[in-house]
């Protein structure tokens, strides 16, 4: 299997590696500026595969878990300084939070 770069960052699949929060606010911004719809899917690699949509709104993020038919399961509202202690933090850690390319 090959990767890309896009935008400096990896692309395998086409799914974009997430390298840190700033990164994380940046792909959501981009998002809602490029297709105006409000936040961004992020799914997690590892067994279970969770599937995350994130929105900013002023200095925290709401962070909705999906469901297997894209339904929310549970929303969290963290800071960006507090998103390290959520799970997606824990995959950001580990290099497993990735995101599709927005066309």
């Amino acid at each position: 299997m090959y990767g890309t770069i896009v935008d400096g960052r990896g692309a395998i699949a086409g799914l974009v590696a997430v390298k840190n929060g700033s990164d994380l606010e940046h792909l959501v911004k981009e998002s809602e500026v490029l297709t105006g719809i409000a936040g961004r899917r992020f799914v997690v690699s590892g067994a279970d595969r969770l599937v995350y949509r994130v929105s900013i709104g002023g200095h925290f993020l709401e962070v909705t878990r999906l469901g297997a038919e894209d339904e929310p399961v549970h929303t969290d509202v963290v800071t960006l300084e507090d998103v390290s202690q959520h799970h997606l933090g824990a995959a950001l850690r580990t290099g497993q939070l990735f995101t599709l390319a927005v066309d």
